[in-house]
């Protein structure tokens, strides 16, 4: 059997790497590994194994030879020695398991070959996350186990002792970076100012058995817990809970906000005054290294993000900055805006690559769509898809960015692309569904950047102000459905029936096919005898270049219907060809008033004298209707009007209709701005 000694008692044990009988002390860092080898029969004889438990035992210093020391540090890295002394620790004979009942055993099989490779045991169930060490763990206090009390005597000692089981120039450079008062200050600050000695030993060894657990302590001094967390990421691997890890960046990003350089040399300097070494005088001394603090903060958490998954690590940076920016709309602590920046510039090689794929899909949806609406719907499709991936990463930055009160300027552009897309494919190929698609994916993806949220949002309400009726194509054979229901009802009142459907619109054996139909107007003239009323007189005239059909009704309810259906099937066409004709460069006669697509010129009439014509610019025009006419004039000088009879004149309610929706738009002067 092996002989060995503990290095904490003196006890004489059965196996170097075995727990003591007498103290229950058990190696569990590389110096101490070491030191047990060499106080066992692997490396010293019995003689000197007495001597190593006399001085032990006594409290003298260990007198084991460098030369050893460093034998033990070189055996460590022997995995069939460490295997070895690993199977010292188990029990020299097992307790045997129960046979089963003798009808149901099985010979026992062959033994296999010597040639024959064995099987490996089968891996054992994941355990929490357990560290061997940590950068606080190497640390200089750490490394020769000195605390920040210990004077400058104290740490010179342990760095002699330390070196026998340790690389000697590590020990010298942890003793020189404790007593130099140029490095010292920047040891104490990366190690647990203000935890009492006994504490800080505590935490520091829990720390590499439950690293998460250190999340739940209390009452720390805020440098010593920062400290601590940031060990404790260096125990996240690719399978951490992305919401836990989110939580976590968001408790140290909090925690590093309240971080300030008075308390941090109030900590340093009470410890100073017990220890004998001088104050710490300028307070920026201290501000200078917390700064670098950060920058190490920052990189224990990027370290444990590139330990993930791409898409996991894309799912705790959109949680975290969404969580601590409240959908963009709070400030982030200053760490979270490091690591964002840190992303974004990780992350621009990816961007850039999806945003051309955008540009090519864009661009072969343009050239196509004089194709139909069937030959472009691939691209849009692939587009959405595309827009959607390139959105997930640049999410983290788009509400990093507004939270900071900027736009993020690629996903800006990309949005103005794709949203150019949408104007084109509307205007210029009349696709309004691919439109209104490519509007609401902009509104969805891009809902984080200010300029182009607001500026996306005109253009829907532009949609749905002008072409609002073309949102129900889709159900266009139902709508029709229901007209044929309704033309029947109209020939059982009329001798001759008033119909509306997808071939034209009828009245008295005249025709007119829907797209043929140029003009249209219609109005109501109430009637009364001595002042009494008498009923109202609803007139409906609809027709050609060079024909028109009138119809005249009493019945409201018919009148009223009938003209929904209309306006449905035949004065949105009407509405923009008029628009596109004032884009073109056309002026348009109503009347005695001549229409520009800046404004509109009047006739001023005079008594007794020749009538004047006024030009007035859409910001001047007032617009007003009563007793079936529509006028226009002017708001300095209600004088010059142009009234035009809804009965008698064509296309009047049209006109009427771009001319409150342009006033509905702030800043509107021209008419076909509507179309944009």
């Amino acid at each position: 059997m092996a002989m060995a000694i503990c290095f904490k008692c003196g006890s004489a044990k059965s196996g170097a790497l075995v727990a003591c009988r007498n103290c229950n002390a058990a190696p569990r860092v590389n110096s101490e590994y070491a030191v047990s080898l060499a106080l066992s029969d692997h490396l010293s004889s019995k003689d000197q194994l007495a001597q190593y438990s006399h001085e032990l035992r006594n409290g003298k210093k260990l007198s084991v030879p460098r030369e050893a020391l460093v034998q033990a540090l070189d055996a460590l890295k022997d995995p069939q020695l460490l295997a070895m002394l690993g199977a010292q620790s188990q029990p020299a004979t097992p307790t045997p398991a129960p046979l089963p009942p003798a009808a149901t055993r099985q010979p026992p099989p062959d033994p296999p070959a010597a040639s024959q490779r064995v099987d490996p045991p089968p891996p054992p169930i994941k355990q929490e996350p357990r560290l061997t060490t940590t950068a606080l763990h190497q640390s200089a206090f750490a490394v020769l186990g000195v605390t920040t009390r210990d004077n400058r005597k104290r740490i010179v000692e342990l760095a002699e002792e330390k070196s026998l089981e340790l690389d000697h120039d590590v020990c010298q450079k942890a003793r020189s970076d404790l007593t130099n008062p140029r490095t010292r200050l920047s040891a104490e600050i990366a190690w647990l100012p203000g935890v009492s000695p006994r504490k800080a030993t505590q935490l520091v060894e829990n720390l590499l058995n439950d690293p998460m657990a250190i999340r739940e302590e209390s009452g720390l001094p805020t440098l010593a817990h920062l400290n601590l967390l940031a060990a404790a990421f260096e125990a996240v691997d690719g399978e951490h809970d992305a919401d836990d890890l989110a939580g976590f960046i968001m408790e140290a990003a909090y925690l590093a906000e309240e971080l300030t350089p008075e308390e941090v040399l109030r900590d340093i300097n009470e410890d100073r005054a017990v220890s004998g070494f001088p104050e710490v005088r300028a307070l920026d001394q201290i501000e200078a290294e917390l700064t670098e603090r950060k920058r190490y903060y920052r990189g224990a958490i990027k370290d444990a993000l590139d330990r993930l998954p791409p898409m996991t690590l894309i799912q705790v940076m959109t949680e975290t900055v969404d969580g601590v920016t409240s959908g963009g709309e709070d400030h982030a602590p200053g760490l979270i805006d490091d690591l964002v920046d840190s992303y974004e510039v990780e992350t621009h090689g990816i961007l850039q690559k999806e945003a051309e794929n955008v540009h090519k899909l864009i661009k072969a949806a343009r050239d196509h769509a004089g194709s139909g609406e069937a030959a472009v719907k691939p691209y849009v499709d692939k587009l959405d898809a595309v827009a959607r991936n390139w959105d997930k990463i640049a999410q983290p930055i788009q509400l990093s960015s507004k939270a900071r009160g900027i736009d993020h300027e690629a996903s800006r552009d990309l949005a103005y692309e794709i949203r150019g897309l949408a104007i084109d494919l509307f205007n210029k190929h009349d696709m309004l569904a691919h439109s209104k698609r490519l509007t609401g994916l902009i509104q969805e993806l891009f809902s984080e950047v200010p300029e182009i949220a607001d500026r996306v949002e005109e253009d829907a309400d532009a949609l749905a102000d002008i072409f609002q009726q073309r949102k129900q194509a889709a159900s266009r054979k139902d709508e029709w459905a229901r007209e044929i229901t309704y033309r029947a009802e109209i020939g059982v009142m009329f001798k001759d029936a008033l119909s509306i459907s997808p071939d034209g619109v009828s009245w008295k054996g005249q025709n007119f096919p829907l797209d043929s139909i140029t003009r249209v107007r219609w109005g109501g003239v109430s009637h009364s005898v001595n002042g009494i009323p008498t009923g109202t007189t609803y007139t409906i005239a609809f027709g050609n270049r060079s024909s028109e059909a009138v119809v005249e009704l009493k019945k409201q309810d018919i009148y009223s219907t009938f003209i929904d259906k209309l306006w449905r099937a035949v004065c949105v066409r009407l509405l923009a060809e008029m628009l596109e004709a004032l884009k073109a460069g056309r002026d348009l006669h109503f009347g005695d008033a001549l229409l520009h697509d800046d404004g509109i010129t009047l006739v001023r009439r005079k008594f007794l004298g020749s009538n004047e014509k006024v030009r007035c610019s859409w910001g001047q025009v007032h617009v007003w209707s009563a007793d079936g006419s529509f006028c226009i004039g002017a708001k300095d000088d209600k004088k010059v009007n142009a009234g035009i009879s809804y009965i008698h004149g064509a296309n009047t309610h049209i006109l009427e209709q771009a001319i409150r929706m342009a006033f509905k738009k702030p800043g509107m002067r021209r008419l076909s701005d509507l179309l944009q």
